[in-house]
């Protein structure tokens, strides 16, 4: 099915799989920062405020740079701020659509508290804010030049955007410093390279996103990543959530081995799951040690662990590297499963009920 071209245009009618092949070219993204003049105080931490995809911008940058980020750094998804945010917190509120009332809420809290604030989004409520009360904001684009289709972009196919404005932010206020916007950069020629390989004229024997899809469909994925992939292994859930319309879970080693490696131990092997460890090279050598034994243990107990080793020479560039390739994997999931992958209608039914 997946390398029949007309099922693929009827069940793609929208043409995510052109997006998810173009997402390379965010990275390029050149971010120009409204009102970024500040007045220069003290941070003692910061939060970013965001849900779903506009949070996963901030747990990459958190994973990423976690030995370079010297003051405290939380992802908050909720509607309210922690009780330490004050006058030297920097709230970065976060929102694709700029209308998201957790991140509105938590905005609020910021400004009556005194907090420094920052914006990032494509327009709405926040941006409106932005230009109203002088507050930094990094804007993002709505859409991909040259698209097939001219609708909006859907927030999750936009990370790359949002994780180069929000670091362009963080710098502007000296939380990170601005060589990791071009290290960025310089993944986007061989993300290309590696994406070209996944694109749906590429057939099932050579294409690893088809295989992985193939392995899926039909089951509850469930992604395990470790301290610097759980991220990564998060981006994957929310994919085959959104993407897919599939059911999946994910959740972090070595915490995995303190509570759910025993969930495993007894139930029979015949479960309608499918495992799949995402692994870099780059890890903490306990971790990935844990990840070996642990799918030894469970040998007969549960299926056996697929493994995503993720590609690339730095942590961001195999961020990045997983990340597309769980677009593409929960896209043809999507295809196999018979759903669009592009519309949220039952978010935006949540929405417009929740008003």
């Amino acid at each position: 099915m997946l390398d029949d071209s007309n099922v693929i245009k009827q069940k793609d009618p929208e043409d995510a799989l052109w997006v998810a092949g173009h997402e390379y070219a965010q990275a390029r993204f050149p971010v120009v920062l409204w009102n970024e003049n500040h007045d220069g105080r003290k941070l003692d931490n910061v939060v970013v405020v965001g849900m779903g995809g506009s949070a996963l911008a901030a747990l990459l940058i958190k994973a990423w740079l976690k030995d370079q980020i010297k003051i405290p750094f939380e992802v908050v998804r909720s509607y309210d701020l922690p009780a330490y945010v004050g006058n030297n917190t920097l709230v970065v509120a976060s929102s694709y659509s700029g209308n998201t009332e957790e991140v509105l809420s938590s905005l609020e809290q910021a400004e009556v508290r005194g907090a420094q604030i920052a914006i990032v989004s494509a327009g709405g409520q926040l941006a409106d804010h932005a230009a109203s009360y002088t507050i930094a904001y990094a804007p993002l684009p709505d859409h991909i030049d040259g698209a097939p289709i001219p609708d909006k972009l859907q927030p999750r196919m936009a990370m790359f955007y949002q994780l180069r404005a929000t670091l362009a932010l963080l710098a502007n206020f000296g939380v990170v410093s601005p060589d990791t916007l071009t290290q960025i950069e310089d993944v986007a020629s061989w993300l290309e390279q590696e994406s070209a390989r996944w694109a749906p004229d590429v057939p099932t024997e050579h294409n690893y996103a088809k295989q992985l899809a193939n392995q899926a469909v039909g089951k509850t994925p469930i992604f395990y990543g470790g301290a610097l992939t759980a991220p990564v292994a998060y981006k994957w859930k929310i994919s085959f959530n959104e993407t897919a319309k599939n059911m999946a879970f994910w959740n972090e080693y070595s915490e995995f081995n303190h509570n759910e490696f025993l969930g495993w131990v007894s139930h029979p092997v015949e479960k309608p799951f499918a495992v799949f460890d995402i692994i870099s090279d780059l890890e903490h050598p306990q971790i990935l040690k844990r990840f070996e034994i642990s799918d030894r243990l469970l040998s007969g107990k549960r299926p056996k662990a697929t493994i995503i080793k993720l590609a690339g020479d730095t942590p961001i560039a195999q961020m990045m590297w997983g990340s597309v390739l769980a677009d593409f994997t929960s896209i043809y999931t999507a295809i196999l499963n018979g759903v669009d992958p592009t519309p949220v209608e039952i978010i935006e039914k949540l929405k417009h009920e929740l008003v």
